[in-house]
């Protein structure tokens, strides 16, 4: 294939396919020689902070001297986001168009024709491969049990939490949603949550069935003074993925503050200056949960009531309750729609919100310059959706999320 066609192949997949399903995926990595046979796996699933998760544990492996790839999903900005190489650096473009195009070359049609996401799995088990890696970090895209992800075998799983998000999919209830990401659990091997609902029942139940040993971490300001991730949500998420790296390899107190300080995860409760303008708080809150954590942060730091926020979400959310506690902690409201097929346009978020009074936006430019007169040195809030996260990275001149 010429250079590009690799790129220019996954886009025409297009990346709002999800058609759930291991055989696709594992007749790939077979074509492959199965470069994941190459790497140990740590494996991370659940609702909100898989990302997170992923992030700190990987940050804190290669602190603690392992070659670590991690692999992680939506990106923000690039799709080269999605793929870490040792180093933590995003593979490049180059590199990526051509290990899609071997993957397109031994890529059949019909029922084995990849979804993107599938395409990108299978393309960072080989370019780990590749890479030397050591140990991978992959987080898994929806669900769990019928997740691209799920072919591997990890040495430690983990389910960050369970809330309501993608019941179509793995509903309809959050029991069935719990099941699903259990789905990641092994025979024998060790599974970490920290969870503290209703479902963690359910996931105790689904580690029993399958012979795993799941374990509580609790959630913890140890790393605050060294952690970049804002936010006291985030303790939960920092914990379990020191956690994890600490299962898969030894690392003593000082080892685990170097990764947890290097950890690097954009778009959440992520603060981007602009010079002569308000700065963005730019976050994708994209369920209830998220938008809570983004809420209690507000609160925190005496924010609330002060920000601007621009909202915009896709179709199939629980846009009511992602907007009300953003909402009431906004002084200015502006809705508009982030850049994809889902989105709901603004009149119709404005009607499904029962806001008519509410102004609207046809991009995210127009949405920032309407608020642009309020407190100088109180953010615009960007939320509702990693999509509308993405966008206003690009819109700050962030080329790499």
């Amino acid at each position: 294939m010429i250079p590009g066609a690799g790129l220019r192949w996954l886009e025409a997949l297009g990346p709002q396919t999800i058609r759930p399903g291991l055989a696709r995926t594992r007749a790939l990595l077979s074509a492959l020689g199965r470069p994941q046979d190459s790497f140990r796996t740590l494996l991370v699933a659940g609702t909100n902070g898989k990302g997170s998760t992923a992030a700190t544990a990987a940050a804190v492996l290669e602190a603690a001297g392992l070659r670590v790839g991690l692999t992680t999903s939506p990106h923000l900005v690039r799709v080269n986001e999605r793929v870490r190489l040792p180093g933590g650096r995003d593979v490049s473009d180059a590199v990526l168009d051509a290990t899609l195009s071997l993957v397109a070359a031994v890529s059949g049609e019909g029922p084995l024709r990849p979804t993107y996401f599938e395409t990108l799995v299978v393309a960072a088990c080989e370019l780990f491969r590749r890479a030397g890696v050591e140990v991978a970090v992959v987080e898994v895209g929806i669900g769990g049990r019928l997740d691209a992800t799920n072919v591997l075998e990890p040495e430690v799983s983990v389910v960050t939490n369970v809330d309501a998000d993608h019941l179509e999919t793995l509903g309809p209830t959050l029991a069935d949603v719990a099941r699903e990401k259990a789905g990641v659990f092994r025979p024998g091997h060790l599974a970490l949550t920290t969870e503290r609902g209703g479902m963690l029942g359910v996931l105790h139940a689904e580690a029993a069935r399958v012979g795993a040993d799941l374990v509580e971490v609790t959630p913890s300001a140890a790393w605050d003074d060294v952690s970049p991730l804002a936010g006291a949500h985030q303790r939960a998420n920092v914990a379990l993925g020191v956690a994890a790296a600490r299962a898969l390899v030894p690392a003593d107190d000082a080892t685990v503050r170097r990764g947890v300080a290097a950890t690097r995860w954009p778009g959440r409760l992520q603060t981007v200056p602009r010079p002569g303008a308000r700065p963005l708080l730019v976050d994708g809150a994209h369920n209830p949960a998220g938008a809570a954590a983004v809420a209690a942060y507000l609160d925190e730091v005496g924010l609330a009531g002060r920000v601007g926020l621009v909202f915009g979400a896709l179709g199939d959310k629980a846009v009511e309750g992602m907007f009300a506690p953003l909402a009431a902690r906004a002084r200015q409201v502006v809705l508009v729609a982030p850049d994809s097929p889902r989105a709901i346009r603004p009149d119709a978020l404005a009607a499904r919100l029962g806001r008519d009074d509410l102004p609207r936006a046809a991009s995210l430019a127009e949405a920032l310059a309407l608020l642009a007169g309020g407190e100088e040195d109180a953010p615009i809030l960007v939320a509702g959706s990693l999509v509308l996260a993405g966008e206003a990275l690009a819109l700050a001149g962030c080329r790499d999320a």
